[in-house]
């Protein structure tokens, strides 16, 4: 993006494409962030240039790797567009047939494996998928022209390789109260006017994954409206850079680590994970970009898509999972203590639980049926099981890894310790395990393992994984509603040779 000065607040849709330079590598993507008109607050500061911040940087690079990975590996993460009949990165690509979310599936793990964190752009691919099939639906019911606005924005967004991001979550306020009843109107994204040329939104999106990174960002409703929150049920793309719009960057465990001199003690140096609270004051959206205004009955359905598709990218754990249990053989091995039994017994272990999340996602997309649109959705009961399993293992690989590392994970000096002229000749004496392995392997596997699993990594891998895409009893919840229990009782009281209870059914 070129753009230094603010952009106007009703900016056409036509200019704000025009403000974009097509993305070809990594190294344009970081470019196309520099010089951008962003208000960014961290640590009670302006930020003047994020893409230089030691602690926004590796989320840049997290999501560097997503375009590095299409150029060194363009069969598993690019993909034909027949809208602009061209290839397109992956994290772009409109859904054709449940081959195309297997290899999404595929392609997500092996990012998890690069990055070792989140990469920030899976929630902006699934919001690409339940635009095509919700903006057909609401066009076949009112009549709208959203659908062909939708297609209109992907051509854009392919021929100039832009990342998407996704604002879903508000605030919520109250929660024992509708969107129209809190009383502040803002705690859910809302229309506030309307305009010939467009409307005025005022809100914020919380937790927003990749936020900052984003090129657009794609807000939507976060839970099912009634009809007085018409208001409330919007759908629009934003460029990130819009006027009115301010980042605060989220606090992550051990994130000023990053700040230190050195690199061993950051555990993961490179890549890491970003969220933030984006607030929206008044951000004009053109007609052209507004893909929902007022449909209020979509949006639980909007919802349910998302998380179908959303649940299931949850696979990209496994690539994490991946890393941390080599992190753990590893440390094993450096340790000394690789052939003992119960040591590779852990380790099968955490690679069950592992493939057991990978299991499940790629049956929900091999298990995904057409939608009218054209497109595929994945099975919601698989990809529900495959988020709830990733509430819950994750979390016992992590601690079956710390099993593996031994204490002196959370007991090392630091770097600079090892550096110095008399602590580091005893540090590197009394801590060093095999004879063949230098004493930095070992300082930098350990520091790998407690930030995936304690520190700013740990909120890629543990906690979003507890509550990314709906928290665990989200997902019971749709399991319960998609279990067909009814069925199943007919199943067993035809064997057991039971008739029917009719009334009970």
């Amino acid at each position: 993006m070129n753009a230094i000065a603010t952009p106007p607040r009703e900016e056409s849709a036509e200019r704000r494409w025009a403000r974009f330079k097509p993305i070809v590598t990594g190294d344009d993507y970081v470019a196309s962030l520099r010089n951008r008109p962003v208000s960014v607050y961290l640590f009670g500061e302006l930020i003047a240039e994020p893409v230089d911040h030691p602690i926004i940087r590796p989320s840049i690079n997290a999501l560097k790797q997503t375009y590095d990975l299409a150029t060194e590996d363009p069969e598993l993460a690019t993909a034909h567009s027949d809208l602009i009949d061209a290839p397109v990165n992956r994290f772009l690509h409109i859904v054709g047939s449940p081959g195309d979310l297997v290899a999404k599936n595929r392609m997500q793990r092996r990012m998890g494996q690069l990055t070792g964190t989140c990469f920030q752009r899976c929630a902006g691919l699934d919001t690409v998928s339940v635009l095509h099939s919700i903006t057909y639906d609401i066009d076949a019911k009112h009549g709208t022209t959203y659908h062909q606005r939708y297609l209109e924005f992907m051509r854009h967004a392919q021929k100039n390789n832009i990342v998407l991001g996704a604002g879903m979550t508000d605030p919520k306020g109250d929660r024992s109260k509708r969107p129209s009843e809190q009383a502040d109107p803002d705690l859910f994204m809302h229309v506030t006017r309307r305009t010939e040329q467009g409307i005025y939104v005022t809100g914020a999106k919380a937790h927003m994954t990749g936020g900052l990174n984003s090129h657009w960002i794609c807000v939507m409703p976060t839970m099912n409206m009634g009809e007085k929150d018409k208001d409330y049920a919007v759908v629009g793309m934003v460029p990130g850079d819009a006027a009115g719009m301010t980042y605060i960057y989220g606090r992550q465990s051990c994130d000023t680590r990053a700040m230190e001199a050195g690199e061993i003690d950051k555990g993961n140096a490179k890549f890491g994970g970003q969220e933030v609270l984006v607030v929206f004051d008044d951000v004009f959206i053109p007609h052209e970009h507004v893909l929902m205004d007022g449909e209020y009955e979509f949006a639980q359905e909007m919802v349910a898509r998302f998380t179908s598709y959303h649940r299931a990218s949850y696979v990209c754990k496994t690539g994490l999972g991946d890393v941390l249990v080599g992190a753990a053989a590893t440390i094993a091995e450096y340790n000394g203590a690789d052939q003992a039994s119960h040591i590779k017994d852990k380790l099968v272990e955490m690679t069950h639980l592992n493939e057991t999340i990978y299991s499940s996602a790629i049956a929900s997309s091999h298990e995904a049926k057409q939608l009218p649109s054209g497109i595929f959705m994945n099975d919601s009961m698989l990809a529900n099981v495959c988020k709830h399993n990733v509430t819950r293992f994750p979390y016992e690989i992590s601690r079956l890894a710390q099993d593996l590392a031994g204490g002196l994970m959370v007991t090392l000096p630091s770097e600079q310790d090892f550096d110095h002229e008399v602590a580091g000749p005893m540090l590197r004496k009394y801590l060093m395990g095999r004879a063949n392995v230098p004493v930095e392997h070992r300082q930098r596997l350990l520091r790998l393992i407690e930030n995936m699993t304690l520190g700013r990594n740990a909120v890629g891998y543990l906690t979003e994984s507890m509550h990314g895409a709906g928290s665990p009893q989200a997902q019971r919840i749709q399991i319960l509603r998609g279990m067909e229990v009814e069925r199943k009782k007919g199943y067993a009281e035809d064997l057991a040779g039971v008739g029917r209870n009719e009334e009970r059914v």
